[in-house]
């Protein structure tokens, strides 16, 4: 079987070592300007070094159907989105050898139908925010310089004469010209206009005038650039270099992201977003790059070799299920998976290693140290192989990815050019003759140990045996090396149970792991619980910190803020592979107070939940806290060494950060209230997952999340927001009956599913306005009528003010408005607020009858009733009506009601449903309570099951001999009724004007 150096020939700039740093870092402005390294500035060689990957052959195809004018594209602007260092510049350089003809390519139709390729002319216009220079200008040529992306774009698409239209724009006022001005420079050849870099253009003109204008210039040039023919747009999108915001750079990353934000929402309107690399692809790219043209046929009889080993092997090195290792194999070769693995899942998880950047950088120097010297049996590119003794690898690890902490741990364990380390001893004390069984060991723990999460740190033995496995070498030595080099290792992570994984300072480590061995869980468990209240906190939500049972779940509009309930970590969590709704959030949102009632204001709360494997680095990272903390008491610290006392205070600092981003990774998993999105049948929740990078950019905001999540779900409207279509309203809410107060009606959005969650009632009162201005709804506040082409009043969302549908409030001769109003007060005394069947109450008062009105919970309703009544010296309440909006209160007041002695009762039912088939029923009952439980028999299952339901249930109460104000009869009549019902209720109460107290 042949050896990798016999399949495999490596590129001459990798072989020789003359491949440069600038020819891994795509620079899209040398390119245009002619000086960038050939491996970019010649087509030829710039795609023989690049694999077409699905992305980029799908962005090539598109841009020249747009270009061409044949049609068939899928959009005329672009957005390439993925990490940095993942492929977006390499993209556009491709786009700008296509769009030049590709002159000299042997490979096109690689990456696309030579039919396609552009023969003709085409306007290329590049922006490169990288090498943008707002304050001093970029040079353009012929004594020009530009401040601003619009400045170059304009120089580039119509030279000096573009220029000059804009110049005024570009030097002087800093304003980013209409999109009629851009069109002007598209002239009538094919464009091309690519921008790159646009986050590190915001970082350099933070604080100039032209920081708030890219957004519009975006805006105004998708405009032009879609109603041109043959003209596209590609640009890139990341927030810059650095990955994740860090204390010393938190504000201009936090600033850049706000305005990339901004941009995104602009640009996600029009644009098809494209991802260049995807993951799966990354070793196709990497061996294209770093390899010649390989033996394909001899490969294949590698990766059947290592299959068989694998199978052989399989209780020492298993494989996970439903991995197919020798497909991936077979189109990385000769590329290990364990290799690709380590790389992607563990080292790219680093905020300053660029994915394929990155890996290029630190492949190209371990495989020419590899190919130097090739040693025996080996039929395959190892992790293993990348040496960190070697002093490109070494200082690529301790310089450019900034890990010198483990300096002390490779010199004492790994690799050491002065002096034998742990693992060369093994070598040459028992693997004499044989494959550097220590070594290898120990460099897979090495660089497995190279992660951001402290969960992705570290491997087993098992996945070392596979890592390292291949032809001619043997698995015993390998578990042989590897428990020789855990019992001697200095700088190994000893705690039972634990990875293999490498310490930075082993002594002081396990100072630390034995303080927190020490920590108290339950001050552990209390101090987490009180930053997770701090992480969730704020204006937005009102954050109900771990209820367990519902009645500690509000079901009302309290502060009017929409609830966050944040389910205890040790109450339930959520498997990350299997995601479904957790049984305490299912009867929260479902159930309220201690009887078990249903929830009302379902569409009022959303849910966060911890997921299982954040929960214990969550704990971990509180316990790290409180260790630190303990071990800064100054009896303490004083016992160590000056260094290692900066360590405890500088790990004291970082600790409160990581904790809360600990939090956040945890508790990602957002269930909110959904009818269109199910997580599943029969339960109207539907769940997003917060984004981790996202959770560690900006730890100790949690709530922010939240929003952002419910955002990206369509599920919240904040006042800036466009609000719903009037229209919509009237047809899906309780406006099917053809009026609602607004208080009704904005309890229809903390009710119903379907609809979305407001924040305040800004947006709510934009759309009632809307539907007013549109002719849909008429408003009736007190003596204020409001319908289309009125002049606007304050609209306010109470129970005294109505919306009426316009077919309804035409009906029944509301609007047009009446040259004079009528006369005559409603309930309440408000003038037209409506009486009889459609009213608050019954029928209207007998002459000379004082009326009492209230709306409030039941018990407080009615201790509102008793009041006034006795103010009023009333002695005797002749008729009392109880209307209620809840069906589950109405159903359990039917027997209470039936039962109450001294009164004549009456019960009144109007009821609708819709069921999940689309089926409706409408139903009215109007007669004594006895009669009416048959009716609640039927009601009640069917409510229960509806997907959409109504139910307005009205109780009269007619007294023979009156109750009497006197005594201790009307709080008596109240506790029967509100022990049973307590939610709102209208309750009206009569007497006649002669029953003055003390008759």
């Amino acid at each position: 079987m042949k050896t990798l150096f016999n399949l495999c020939e490596l590129r001459d700039d990798v072989r020789t070592g003359v491949a440069r740093e600038s020819d891994f870092a795509a620079d899209l402005a040398q390119v245009l300007d002619g000086v960038a390294p050939n491996e970019y500035k010649r087509a030829d060689v710039f795609f023989a070094n690049t694999h077409p990957t699905d992305g980029l052959k799908r962005l090539l195809e598109n841009v020249c159907l747009r270009l061409s004018g044949k049609g068939g594209e899928a959009a005329s602007i672009f957005r390439l989105d993925t990490q940095y260092g993942g492929g977006k510049t390499h993209a556009l350089i491709a786009l700008t050898h296509l769009a030049n003809g590709m002159s000299g390519v042997a490979n096109i139709a690689e990456f696309i139908d030579p039919a396609l390729v552009p023969t003709g002319k085409v306007r290329i216009a590049a922006f490169d925010g990288e090498n943008a220079d707002p304050v001093n200008g970029r040079p353009l040529g012929q004594g020009l310089r530009a401040h601003t992306p619009w400045g170059e774009i304009a120089y580039r698409l119509a030279g000096v004469e573009g220029y000059e239209r804009v110049r005024l724009s570009d030097t002087e006022e800093r304003t980013a010209p209409g999109a009629d001005t851009i069109r002007e420079l598209f002239g009538e050849d094919p464009t091309l206009i690519l921008m790159d870099e646009l986050s590190i253009y915001l970082r350099k003109v933070r604080g100039r005038p032209e920081a708030d204008q890219l957004t519009p210039f975006l805006s105004g040039l998708f405009k032009a650039v879609e109603s041109t023919p043959r003209a596209a747009l590609v640009f890139t999108l990341a927030i810059g270099k650095g990955g994740q915001a860090t204390d010393a750079y938190a504000a201009e990353n936090e600033f850049v992201a706000r305005q990339m934000d901004e941009a995104d929402s602009v640009a996600a309107r029009k644009a098809t977003v494209i991802d260049p690399t995807s993951e799966h692809e990354t070793a196709q790219i990497l061996r294209r790059r770093l390899f010649k043209p390989i033996d394909d046929a001899g490969a294949s009889e590698v990766v059947e070799a290592y299959r068989q080993l694998w199978s052989t092997t399989a209780g020492l090195a298993p494989s996970p299920a439903g991995e197919d290792r020798a497909d991936r194999f077979t189109k990385g070769y000769p590329l290990h998976p364990a290799l690709m693995d380590a790389l992607t899942d563990k080292l790219s998880t680093l905020g300053n290693f660029q994915r394929v950047r990155g890996m290029l950088r630190l492949l190209t120097q371990g495989v020419a140290k590899l190919w130097d010297d090739q040693p025996t049996d080996t039929y395959a590119v190892h992790l293993h192989h990348l040496d960190p003794g070697h002093p490109a690898i070494r200082n690529e690890v301790l310089t450019r990815l900034e890990l010198s902490a483990f300096a002390p741990a490779i010199d004492n364990d790994v690799a050491n050019t002065s002096k034998s380390a742990l693992a060369q001893e093994l070598d040459a004390k028992h693997y004499v003759g044989l494959a550097s069984y220590g070594s290898f060991v120990a460099r897979t723990i090495l660089w497995h140990t190279f992660a951001f999460n402290e969960q992705l740190k570290g491997l087993t033995g098992q996945e070392i045996n596979y890592s390292v496995l291949g032809p001619g070498l043997d698995v015993g030595f390998i578990d042989d090396a590897r428990q020789r080099f855990v019992a001697e290792s200095g700088y190994l992570d000893d705690r039972p149970g634990s990875n293999l994984r490498f310490l930075t300072e082993a002594n002081l480590e396990q100072l630390v792991r034995r303080q927190a061995q020490q920590v108290d869980p339950s001050e552990m468990r209390a101090e987490l619980q009180d930053r997770i209240r701090k992480v969730f906190e704020g204006k937005d939500l009102e954050m109900v910190p771990f209820p367990s049972v519902p009645n500690e779940l509000p079901d009302d509009v309290g502060s009017g803020a929409p609830y966050l309930a944040v389910i205890s970590y040790d109450a339930e969590v959520v498997e990350p592979d299997a995601v479904s709704v957790p049984g305490l959030v299912e009867r929260l949102f479902q159930t309220k107070g201690q009887q078990g009632d249903y929830r009302s204001l379902v569409n009022n709360v959303v849910f966060v939940v911890a997921d299982r494997r954040g929960r214990e680095e969550m704990r971990n990272s509180m316990t790290r806290r409180l260790a630190l903390e303990a071990m800064r008491h100054p009896d303490r610290i004083a016992d160590l060494a000056e260094h290692q006392q900066d360590k405890i205070r500088e790990w004291h600092q970082r600790a409160e950060h990581n904790v809360a981003v600990a939090i956040q990774q945890c508790y990602r998993h957002l269930f909110f209230p959904s009818r269109n999105n199910r997580l599943q049948d029969g339960m109207d929740l539907a769940h997003a997952s917060v984004d981790a990078a996202d959770a560690a950019e900006r730890p100790g905001i949690g709530q922010q999340q939240v929003l952002r999540a419910l955002r990206n779900n369509s599920k919240l409207l904040r006042a800036e927001d466009h609000p719903l279509a009037p229209e919509y309203v009237r047809d899906q809410t309780v406006l099917k009956n053809g009026q609602a107060t607004t208080a009704e009606l904005r309890n229809e959005f903390r009710k119903d599913p379907r609809l979305p969650i407001m924040l305040g009632d800004e947006n709510f009162v934009t759309m009632i306005r809307a539907g007013v201005d549109r002719g849909v709804f008429v408003y009736k506040s007190g003596d204020l009528l409001l319908g289309p082409g009125d002049a606007w009043a304050d609209v306010k969302v109470d129970q005294r003010s109505v919306i009426y549908t316009m077919a309804y409030a035409t009906k029944q001769g509301i609007w047009p408005r009446k040259a004079a109003p009528e006369p005559g007060p409603g309930p309440g005394g408000e003038e037209g607020e409506g009486t009889g069947g459609e009213g608050r109450g019954l029928e209207p008062p007998p002459a000379g009858a004082q009326t009492f009105t209230a709306e409030a919970p039941l018990r407080e309703a009615l201790t509102r009733i008793w009041e006034d009544a006795r103010k009023a010296d009333v002695a005797r309440i002749d008729m009392l009506s109880l209307r209620l909006f809840d069906a589950t209160d109405a159903f359990r007041l039917l027997a209470v009601v039936g039962r109450e002695p001294g009164a004549q009762k009456k019960v009144r039912i109007k009821a609708d449903y819709e069921t999940g088939e689309g089926s409706t029923m409408e139903l009215e009952f109007d007669g004594t309570p006895s009669d009416a439980e048959p009716a609640r028999q039927f009601l009640e299952p069917q409510l229960r099951a509806a997907t959409d339901k109504r139910m307005d249930t009205t109780y009269s109460l007619t007294f023979t001999d009156g109750l009497a104000l006197a005594g201790k009869a009307p709080e008596e009549l109240t506790e029967r009724l509100a022990r049973f019902a307590s939610g709102a209720a209208f309750v009206e109460a009569r007497a006649e004007a002669s029953q003055e107290a003390g008759q």
